[in-house]
């Protein structure tokens, strides 16, 4: 087969994979937030509220695409594909099995967290150029949140890297066969969940749309696709950053003390089994806990998880380094 046909193919299931997960996620949401809320959430179009999802992506297509008067234009449509393109490029590196993957990349783990780290610049661009105050607040927390909150999270994920010696995501996932990173480095993972959720706009850390405070931030002139598509990135990254965590802390597609071979038919079923429950979580947080003020989410960042994942980081050396000069070693 032709190698820019692969490469073709690879993308295609990309983008497959990226509409499919938004169309599923979204009524997972609805769901999920309805039987905290002790509501039902959609009911009607399907079976159970299935088709609701279908029927909202039909409804943006078909929507009247309006396009505020002092609005900066070029921006104005630029930024919603600069959201979503690096949201899709983060699929590149991720691993769903030892076989099933786009790219095997040594530095998987940092190609991810670079690509998600352009999205804040599609953000502030879509805040800025809507010439709405509301959207100008919500670009600016968006950008001030994520770009404080990108260190902690890099710095989480460092021990693990530490540990393994490497940056590619199979290896990380190989090096957990016998027991998952989340036990010897649960501080490390904590520190990584709550710098995740704030990376993902995901309440209690929901500054840049906040819409009881903002209308809907960033997105607040946004209609028809270009709505779709920001939202569609949001959700994508949900996915995106549970399947980073379930590689890094919970063995990726491993079941622990279970030979690889076993697992090798139903491996990506196990993946995905792993970071949808990684998903269910984020929403059951979401239905759970109030918003938190924009003074107090900054303080946390640098206050608080900037130095525990600093000081995490040096454990973890030290321990190493002991490891290395005990009686054991080499």
């Amino acid at each position: 087969m032709s190698p820019l046909l692969i490469v073709v193919l690879r993308v295609l299931a990309a983008i497959g994979l990226m509409l499919a997960n938004g169309v599923v996620l979204i009524y997972m949401l609805r769901k999920v937030l309805g039987h905290l809320h002790v509501r039902l959430g959609p009911m009607h179009m399907g079976p159970k509220g299935v088709l609701q999802t279908t029927m909202d992506v039909l409804k943006l297509l078909t929507k009247e695409d309006v396009t505020p008067t002092n609005v900066d234009k070029v921006l104005f449509f630029i930024a919603p594909a600069l959201v979503f393109v690096p949201a899709l490029m983060a699929y590149a590196a991720i691993p769903f099995s030892e076989t099933w993957r786009i790219t095997d990349l040594d530095t998987g783990l940092l190609y991810s967290f670079a690509a998600l780290s352009v999205i804040p610049i599609g953000l502030l661009m879509a805040g800025w150029a809507s010439a709405n105050k509301w959207s100008l607040l919500g670009g600016m927390r968006a950008a001030g949140q994520q770009i404080a909150y990108e260190v902690p999270l890099l710095l989480s994920v460092l021990p693990v890297v530490m540990v393994v010696g490497s940056l590619n995501m199979s290896d990380i996932v190989a090096a957990q066969s016998g027991l998952w990173f989340v036990i010897p480095q649960l501080p490390a993972f904590v520190i990584f969940a709550i710098a995740g959720l704030v990376e993902l706009n995901q309440t209690p850390f929901d500054m840049s749309e906040a819409e009881s405070e903002l209308v809907a931030g960033f997105a607040s002139e946004y209609s028809a696709m270009k709505f779709g598509l920001l939202f569609l990135s949001e959700f994508s990254n949900s996915f995106i950053m549970s399947a980073i965590g379930v590689t890094v802390f919970f063995g990726g597609w491993m079941i622990p003390f279970v030979p690889a071979e076993v697992m090798q038919p139903v491996a990506p079923v196990i993946f995905m089994t792993k970071v949808y429950i990684g998903i269910f979580f984020m929403m059951w947080i979401r239905g759970t806990f109030p918003r938190v003020r924009i003074d107090q989410l900054m303080q946390l960042g640098w206050k608080w998880l900037i130095p525990a994942s600093l000081a995490w980081i040096m454990i973890t050396g030290l321990v190493i380094k002991v490891w290395q000069l005990g009686p054991g070693a080499s």
